[in-house]
Order: structure tokens, then sequence, then C-alpha cells
């Protein structure tokens, strides 16, 4: 099995900036891709951004681009989600999540097999 731990969340203010860790550890050689996602009081968990792990193509949900950098550290299992520019709205608790090699939806929350225990961001205005 594969272990996520994220950190890295917080109490900001709007306009700050915050970086989010997720380790990796386990059964990891067969990962392919690796994504954060994020849930709000009362929202569904929607995907936020993802990177492919060997060939390092990003993707993110429209509310983030400019704002939002996912990277992965091949060397360390480790990726990151540096946050600028945060928003009131990018309040939530945020879980990283890893997918098995193969194709996959990067963006869909059912491609993913792993999942962190969550790390809570908070931005207040």
């Amino acid at each position: 099995q594969v272990q996520l731990i994220e950190s890295g969340g917080g109490l900001v203010q709007a306009g700050d900036s915050l970086r989010l860790s997720c380790a990796a550890s386990g059964r990891t050689f067969n990962i392919g891709a690796v994504g954060w996602f994020r849930q709000a009081p009362g929202k569904e968990r929607e995907f936020v951004a993802a990177i492919h792990w060997s060939l390092s193509n990003t993707y993110y949900t429209d509310s983030v681009k400019g704002r939002f950098t996912i990277s992965r550290d091949n060397a360390k299992n480790t990726m990151y989600l540096q946050m600028n520019s945060l928003k009131p709205e990018d309040t939530a608790v945020y879980y990283c999540a890893a997918a098995n090699a193969g194709f996959v939806r990067l963006f869909s929350l059912g491609s993913y097999t792993y999942w962190g225990q969550g790390t809570q961001v908070t931005v207040s205005s």
C-alpha cells in the first residue's frame, strides 16, 4: 500500500502564500500521477491540480490557474502545492492523492487510489 501525509496547512490572510507538501511512502514504485483535491464545508470534494509523476504534465482547475503551482520531487517521493494570492474561497481541507500508473482522468476523484488525511487551509478576508 501507499501512505500519503500532507502538511503545511494553516490560517493565513487573503493575498498570502502557503506551500503544502505531500510525502508518499510504502509501495510507491507504481505511482503514475499525483493530485490535490479540496473540500469546503457543505461542498463536494473538488479537483484542484494534478501532475504526471514522470512526464511532469500539469493540470489545474480554472479557479486556481495562475495562482497555484503543483510540482514534485521524484527522489524524495514528495509533491508540493504552492499557493499564492490566496482568497477566502480557497478555504477548505486539502487532500493529496496518488493514482497507479496507466491511463487516468487526472481531474476525476475516482481515478485516485490512495489519499492523505487532509490538511486545513483557512484564508481570512
